[in-house]
């Protein structure tokens, strides 16, 4: 199902200026909070209405400011989950799905039944949205929007609101429940992991603008920009001047760097991210002599900030390393330099 979305909004001081064209079916929204990517689903699903523009989902024009066309959130069989679920405080589990439904009274009661086994809530029937645990709320907004058996679905950070073990059980759910689902999904977040995990392809956010979009893994490995570099989660990058075809020399890393991309005078930074760096026991092409700067402990790897010991201007860099176990000391291990591999250095534009 192809997605067109064309709009502008205003709204208290802040401007929605959206263009993007999509066949995807797992499409997502990656930018910082206030990027503007929630208001970009509610006017996809009717709550909001844009100022102009064009939205248009599976071949049906939803909204045309041009043609006076503004089809009402039920007419758009679009279903909205909500950050946080939006459920009816005062109804039970078998009332909030039911206002999902749109078919006649005398199906309603059979196809809420059917939805409380699919979704297994089977014996919260009677129970009220204050009494039932994360999971269990997730799972009756998802019977509340299925129930209408909408053609395409809007997540809003559905997974922001969850701690860290139910969030890990939630994803695994929402992972079996897409594989089953025949519409399209779009997913916004501010998490570059859940994107990666859902969306085949994305659009990154800024400041109610796009700024570049394309295949998820495409986007990881090439951002090609700066920003999206930053919105992808790489810390490191540094100003360039470029050498000749194939080499650079990084300006706040104090070295040259071999580049498996061509350079081009319209690249104005290198990028690496800090897990792709390698161990290097001599320096040579590419190495970076260390010193530690600080260093982070993670669950489950060391996180240092390092600097080029031999320029003084030098940025610090991360460096990401997976624990051998827990009682593994920080500094056990730890080479005199580092490898950047060619092939996994980014070059960005600004």
């Amino acid at each position: 199902m192809a997605v067109v979305i064309d709009i502008e909004k205003h709204f208290r001081g802040f401007s929605l200026d959206v263009k993007w064209e999509s066949s995807s079916r797992t499409m997502g929204i990656l930018g910082a909070s206030g990027s503007g990517k929630s208001m970009t689903l509610r006017c996809i699903a009717g709550i909001e209405k844009p100022d102009s523009g064009k939205i248009v989902v599976g071949g049906r024009t939803v909204f045309d400011s041009g043609q006076g066309i503004d089809l009402r959130p039920q007419e758009r069989r679009i279903g909205y989950l909500f950050q946080n679920y939006a459920l009816f405080p005062s109804m039970t589990v078998q009332e909030n799905i039911g206002c999902g439904f749109r078919g006649s009274r005398q199906e309603l009661e059979s196809r809420v039944k059917d939805y409380l086994r699919r979704y297994q809530l089977e014996g919260l029937e009677k129970h009220y949205p204050s009494q039932l645990s994360g999971g269990q709320q997730q799972r009756v907004a998802l019977a509340r929007m299925m129930i209408g058996e909408p053609e395409m679905i809007l997540l809003d950070e559905p997974f922001s609101a969850l701690d860290g073990y139910l969030k890990d059980v939630m994803q695994r759910d929402m992972q079996e429940f897409l594989k089953e689902y025949t519409g399209d999904m779009m997913l916004v977040t501010h998490s570059r992991d859940e994107a990666y995990k859902f969306c085949t392809e994305l659009m990154l956010m800024r400041d109610g603008r796009p700024i570049i979009s394309g295949g998820t893994k495409d986007l990881f490995e090439h951002p090609r920009l700066l920003d999206a570099a930053r919105l992808t989660g790489c810390k490191n990058y540094s100003r360039i001047e470029k050498l000749d075809d194939d080499h650079v020399y990084a300006l706040d890393w104090g070295m040259k760097l071999r580049t498996a991309e061509k350079v081009s005078r319209e690249y104005t930074h290198v990028g690496i991210r800090g897990h792709w760096m390698r161990p290097a026991e001599e320096e040579g092409d590419n190495c970076l002599p260390l010193e530690i700067v600080e260093y982070i402990e993670t669950t489950f790897e060391h996180q240092y900030l390092l600097r080029n010991p031999r320029f003084a201007q030098s940025e610090s860099l991360w460096w990401m390393r997976p624990k051998a176990s827990f009682e593994e000391l920080p500094d056990a291990g730890v080479p005199p330099c580092l490898f950047l591999p060619p092939e996994h250095l980014m070059l960005l534009k600004q």
